[in-house]
């Protein structure tokens, strides 16, 4: 594997139960430092990716059958989730699920789980630079954030427990645009300053592929298109199907977007 790829999915199957496959031959590269988007439809196959990843799969009664996930050089595929969370990839997932009944920064301190007993007051200054909203809220119980800022308390749990890959399922969904704006020039700060490599799962591809430097298209569990996210930011097929724009520039109805699904060209 070249020095500068931290992880490698090499051609994976994915069946739920020993019956339903959901992931069909999936093979992508995420390198050092890079933020990578993985877009598409829902039911696309996006989240079962990145729990093949994480090893959330293995509660779910789901695994991977074939191919293989280098991270590092370590063969991870359905491996505990406990293991591959040590190894330093940590994985926020969709629903923003904060622990209710705790405080804003009893749950901030849930993210040092993996590293019980060494010191955690920069990590949580570090928190409280990107997400200053939290400040006010950190004696507050988590049960009574806003959606906002539950969606910052778990990316801020996350960055705790000092990512070297951080990988972000949905992070925009149910947001206000403004709220939206801010999660994601957020996410583009702690890459370029903390050097966090970040996958991001997203609907919202304008916002995912304006902060990405490389984006993936998923289709019925296959990876479809895949390039620069400013080319794919061009390209005539994503514009129509994922922005929403015809080829004039001129913005689509959601009715003619589905009424043009079946000329698309990749299946």
């Amino acid at each position: 594997m070249e020095d500068n790829i931290l992880l490698q999915i090499n051609n994976i199957s994915v069946v739920y139960s020993d019956v339903i496959q959901v992931l069909k031959g999936v093979s992508l590269i995420i390198k050092k430092g890079q933020i990578v988007s993985l877009l598409g439809s829902n039911g696309a196959g996006k989240t079962t990716t990145l729990k093949a990843i994480s090893g959330l799969l293995k509660p779910e009664n789901g695994k991977v059958t074939e191919g293989n996930i280098v991270y590092e050089g370590h063969l991870i595929q359905n491996s505990a989730p406990e293991y591959i969370t040590r190894l330093g990839i940590i994985q926020v997932l969709e629903g923003r699920q904060p622990f209710k009944y705790l405080t804003v920064e009893e749950n901030l301190r849930v993210g040092t789980a993996t590293r019980w007993g060494k010191p955690y007051k920069k990590d949580l200054e570090l928190v409280y630079h990107y997400f200053q909203p939290l400040v006010a809220r950190k004696s507050r119980l988590a049960g009574y954030c806003s959606g906002g800022e539950l969606q910052m308390l778990v990316m801020g749990r996350a960055l705790m427990a000092q990512p070297k890959l951080l990988l972000l399922d949905e992070p925009s969904l149910g947001l206000a645009p403004f709220l939206v704006r801010e999660i994601f020039e957020i996410i583009k700060r702690i890459n370029e300053e903390q050097g966090t490599t970040i996958m991001l799962v997203e609907q919202n591809a304008n916002m995912a592929l304006l902060i990405a430097h490389h984006g993936y298209v998923m289709e019925n569990g296959k990876i479809v298109m895949e390039d620069e996210a400013t080319k794919l930011r061009e390209n005539p097929d994503v514009k129509e199907f994922y922005l929403g724009t015809a080829a004039s520039g001129a913005l689509k109805s959601y009715k003619d977007v589905k009424a043009y699904k079946r000329r698309k060209r990749w299946l």
